[in-house]
């Protein structure tokens, strides 16, 4: 049997034409005994990463290329043969991508030269299957003979024989040696289906009409040698192992250098980044760093210095001191709030001295992971900073880390559906069927709720592609925040093409595929939470450090539950948590931050907890190490730096060996086991006396944060953000609620309800009113102003216009707005739809009438204007005023939508959530509201939560497992639901636990109302 290298594969990282895995296809080509395997993406190394990896585990050699479609010559195959010609095809795919808009790219021939490094296969137009002789002569001479081949697809189309004809000429004649190679787009046969509907997807344009752009047949996938043999010339099979022998390169010989940082010339990274870290906390502490916290400052320092970390941190304290610099709010978080270095530098906020860290958490000298610093920005101003980056390293230098986007069931049946010619309406109803908690796979019967007939050939070839799509690649997009910066110029190392958005690059690598080159990242991430805070600082004038700390009356708001619009605290989990808990100090907040999370929850850590808060169970430890760490928590195990102090304290573990029980945790879901850590873990403890109780029970408290355990750290972090949002909500609500408005979309709840919570906490707000509405949200005179940004499509360039406007004393009658001001005929529509017209025109249907009178009719001859006295209109019911205010700003002044209702709702047996909640625990009764969120968390089991509202305020629902389905239409689609139960009291928390429902919806007839929806 002949020995072959398939030479040209693509994977499904060639985006909606691949249609294997790059590890599928590595493990199919060894299993078929192939040399090698080339994986040639369509104008990208996005795929390398993976591709490297799996190989170098399975011991396959991998030769790493691309298929560039030249502008003006022909399709050809580049191949990497050494060092220098993997940088040429990067920086060669880099400039082709960066001529063209986001996923596309223009290469040239006069590009070509500069591909000293690499192998090139001209292959045969795609359709016409002959060669560009012009074009491959260019080639040639651009890249030299001995570089070029001329590639022999023979796909059994019915026209091999010609096809080999053409290639053997055309050879001969150009004197360039000819081979074989497959054009691969996936590891078997079986997968055609799925490839051809990638191909409907990519062309838009459903199956049934794609006639000869689809694949003759399913030979593009990685043949037998024993029918290659049947196929192919022996002499064609082995110039593919010459050309497989001359491309040597590997990954591993690249090598990636971390920028020095803001380093001044004549100073080293490291003693720099020691004197900024011992003047910063110096300033942290005036009054004398403790000898503790020194000391840990100078072993972090000198693990720093070991690993070469310096530059790293040194970049980002600049990053943090030019935001700081712009007074744009900023604070790290997560593993990095263990370190006193980031705190010395300013990164994080969170103080050594009252916290106990854990920095192998942070930087683990075994683990040798570079560190991940992730720093929150008012998410407003982040692109400031983001591109602060860009200028200051270079865009050579500096690109946003990219996220492979996969299909979910949602967007794989849009997608399926549309390739499979369904119409528009019928796509509409078959998303509408999926729940975000239906798991990875598509059931025929979800589709029979939608009315389809799961029986179907039709529909059962929907759910089998449907199927096949959920998980696979869609497209590339830009991680969240995540920048990588790099001393010598990126594109060496990865190819960077442009974001979708405007001055933003992005590298051709996912965010997992860093680690293979030991590339640094740095999170620069948006936090809604940070501008709400800017904002209502400035109008305080204060900061952060102004705010009084363990402030009383905020911990006795926090203890009623009253939270919304508070950070991370807001939930109605964590609601119906803080009356139980009942916050009295900071230390209180960062347990609240941390406890309603999977990790504690799983790990059945919350009740036990509460008890023993309470007084409702004695607080125990199994021995004197345990209850060091252990006793700021009552004993039992909340954080993840907890239980690796336990392993180093109790057990004998390493700090490093604690941090490889922490990844072992993380890998619990995956793997299932701790692998050998838990034998070391109940050893070391049962040498120390520890019962072999206590070490099984920490063990199965560990199995818990394998469901996502919180670092004590970032709860810190994030619970002086909790405390400083709680301290203005309590002493400022209107300026609180300005800002939370300002900052929308974000956070937990919709406007409607945010202005309802103002209201309840005695803020007067205000309608919109072009008279005295600014763009934002603002308090006057201790008023809260509705702002024109709430108006549903009105355009910031026409507010700023009218703003302006107005400040130049222009009259705002509607004529006046519109002749000379020249406000568009839309936004005079919108300004009068939303009232904000009314004070000048009367009510709506005044305002109407007047922004339709002063606009010009479309008529063929000029008309003389006739004067005209406004007609009596009828005046605007309430009703129909509240579901205009709803349409188009999203909320209300009037009555709640369920006033206009509430006879009709009482005659069908529902009361007031108000009246429900005065109820005696466990008594049957009724209610009905607006659903304002839906959550399904993966902890709860199957648990359906909801929140419903009413004019009389909110209640949270449960809706047990088994009740679920029975209930599917109307917990998804419900917006106005009617709720049989009974009321569950747990101290002055309450839920209404659901026995009954109905779907009320139709009652609302052309009311807009939206929930929030969490899973």
């Amino acid at each position: 049997m002949p020995e072959y290298a398939e030479l040209h594969c693509l994977s499904a990282l060639s985006f909606l034409r691949g249609a294997s895995a790059v590890e599928d296809l590595l493990d199919r080509a060894q299993a078929l005994g192939y040399r090698a395997l080339a994986i040639t993406e369509e104008c990208s190394l996005g795929s390398a990463a993976r591709a490297h990896s799996h190989a170098c585990n399975i011991g396959f050699p991998l030769i790493l290329g691309s298929e560039i479609a030249l502008t003006d010559g022909p399709r050809i195959v580049l191949l990497v043969q050494e060092h220098d010609g993997y940088v040429a095809l990067s920086r060669f795919i880099t400039r082709a991508r960066g001529r063209a808009g986001k996923g596309h790219y223009q290469a040239r021939m006069a590009d070509l030269p500069e591909l000293v490094g690499c192998l090139a296969i001209i292959l045969p137009d795609s359709q016409s299957l002959r060669f560009d002789v012009a074009g491959a002569i260019a080639v040639r001479d651009c890249l030299g003979a001995e570089n070029v081949w001329l590639g022999a697809e023979l796909l059994r189309g019915g026209d091999d024989a010609a096809q080999l004809r053409e290639v053997l000429e055309q050879g001969r004649a150009l004197n360039i040696p000819c081979l074989a190679c497959g054009d691969v787009h996936m590891d078997r046969r079986s997968r055609r289906f799925l490839q051809d509907v990638l191909t409907a997807i990519r062309l838009r344009r459903p199956l049934a009409d794609l006639g000869w752009a689809l694949a003759r047949n399913g030979e593009r996938h990685l043949r037998p040698r024993s029918v290659l043999a049947e196929i192919y010339p022996p002499e064609l099979l082995v110039e593919t192992l010459r050309v497989a022998e001359r491309c040597q390169f590997s990954l591993d010989s690249l090598v990636y250098r971390y920028p020095d940082g803001a380093c001044p010339a004549d100073q080293q990274r490291d003693d720099y980044l020691a004197e900024l870290a011992r003047q910063g906390l110096q300033r942290r502490y005036p009054q004398g760093v403790a000898t503790v916290v020194a000391t840990q400052l100078e072993a972090e320092l000198a693990l720093v210095r070991e690993l070469d970390y310096a530059g790293y941190f040194l970049t980002v304290h600049d990053i943090v001191r030019f935001a700081k610099g712009r007074g744009i709010l900023c604070q790290g978080r997560g593993s990095a709030a263990n370190s006193v270095i980031c705190y010395a530098l300013g990164i994080t906020e969170v103080d050594p001295s009252r916290m106990q860290l854990l920095f192998a958490r942070f930087i683990s000298r075994d683990r040798r992971e570079p560190p991940d610093i992730d720093v929150d920005f008012e998410h407003e101003r982040r692109e400031e900073v983001i591109q602060y980056v860009f200028q200051h390293y270079g865009r050579d230098h500096a690109a946003l880390t990219a996220t492979i986007i996969h299909y979910r069931p949602r967007s794989a049946m849009r997608d399926a559906a549309r390739a499979l010619g369904f119409a528009p309406v019928e796509i509409q109803r078959l998303t509408q069927g999926l729940a975000w908690w239906d798991g990875r796979q598509i059931r025929p019967e979800r589709l029979q709720e939608q009315g389809f007939d799961p029986t179907s050939p039709t529909i059962q070839r929907l759910v089998t592609v449907v199927n096949a799509l959920v998980g696979f690649p869609r497209h590339l997009s830009q991680h969240v925040g995540g920048m990588v910066l790099s001393a010598t110029p990126l594109n060496a190392l990865v190819p960077i093409e442009p974001a979708a958005m405007a001055e933003r690059a992005v590298i051709q690598w996912d965010k997992d595929d860093l680690d293979v080159l030991g590339i640094l990242k740095v999170d620069i991430l948006a936090l809604g939470m940070l501008s709400v805070l800017r904002r209502a600082l400035d109008d305080l004038g204060m900061t952060l450090a102004d705010i009084p700390a363990e402030d009383p009356a905020t911990y006795a708001m926090l203890q009623r539950g009253e939270s919304l619009g508070v950070f991370q605290v807001e939930s109605r989990a964590q609601m119906s948590m803080l009356p139980r808990l009942k916050p009295r100090c900071f230390y209180d907040l960062v347990i609240e931050v941390a406890i309603i999370r999977p990790g504690p929850i799983q790990g059945d850590m919350v009740h036990p907890y509460l008890r023993r808060r309470q007084g409702l169970e004695p607080v125990r430890y199994p021995g004197p190490e345990v209850k060091k760490v252990l006793e700021r928590t009552l004993g039992v195990p909340i954080f993840q730096e907890q239980v690796m102090q336990i392993a180093i304290d109790a057990a004998g573990f390493s700090g490093d060996e604690a941090d490889g029980l922490r990844r072992a945790m993380a890998a619990w879901r995956r793997k299932g086991h701790l692998g050998p850590y838990s034998d070391r873990l109940i050893r070391g403890l049962r040498l120390r006396g520890y019962s072999e109780a206590f070490a099984q029970r920490l063990c199965q408290q560990i199995q818990g944060f394998a469901e996502y355990g919180f670092p004590e750290s970032h709860a810190a972090s994030f619970a002086l953000l909790v405390y400083a949002s709680a301290w203005i909500k309590c002493h400022h609500p209107a300026i609180f609620a300005a800002a939370l408005l300002n900052s929308q979309p974000m956070g937990f709840y919709a406007p409607a309800q945010i202005v309802q919570e103002a209201r309840r906490c005695g803020v007067e707000v205000l309608s919109v009113d072009i008279c005295h509405s600014d763009w934002d949200c603002k308090v006057q005179d201790g008023a809260l102003r509705l702002g024109l940004c709430l108006i549903k499509g009105m355009s910031p360039k026409e507010a700023e216009r009218l703003l302006h406007w107005r400040a130049q004393g222009g009259a705002l009658h509607s004529e006046a707005l519109r002749h000379g001001l020249g406000l568009s005929a839309a936004a005079l529509h919108q300004l009068a739809y939303a009232g904000a017209l009314s004070s000048l025109h009367g009510d709506r249907h005044q305002a109407l009438w007047a922004v339709q009178g002063s606009l010009p009719l479309p008529t063929a001859l000029p008309m003389p204007v006739v004067p005209e006295q406004a007609p009596a209109l009828p005046a605007e019911t309430s009703a129909a005023a509240c579901i205009a205010d709803y349409q188009q700003l999203g909320l209300s002044l009037g009555p709640h939508p369920l006033h206009f209702l509430r006879e009709r709702i009482a005659q069908s047996g529902y009361r007031r959530i108000a009246e429900v909640r005065l109820q005696h625990h466990d008594r049957p009764d009724r209610l009905a509201g607006l659903v304002t969120h839906r959550q399904r968390p993966g902890t709860a089991h199957g648990t359906v939560f909801l929140t419903l509202e009413d004019e009389s305020g909110m209640i949270n629902v449960i809706v047990w497992p088994q009740r679920v389905e029975g209930w599917r239409r109307a917990l998804l689609q419900g917006r106005l639901l009617g709720i049989g139960g009974r009321l569950e009291r747990q101290g002055v928390s309450l839920h209404f636990i659901a026995d009954a429902m109905e779907d009320l919806s139709p009652w609302l007839g052309t009311l807009s109302t939206r929930s929030r929806d969490f899973y």
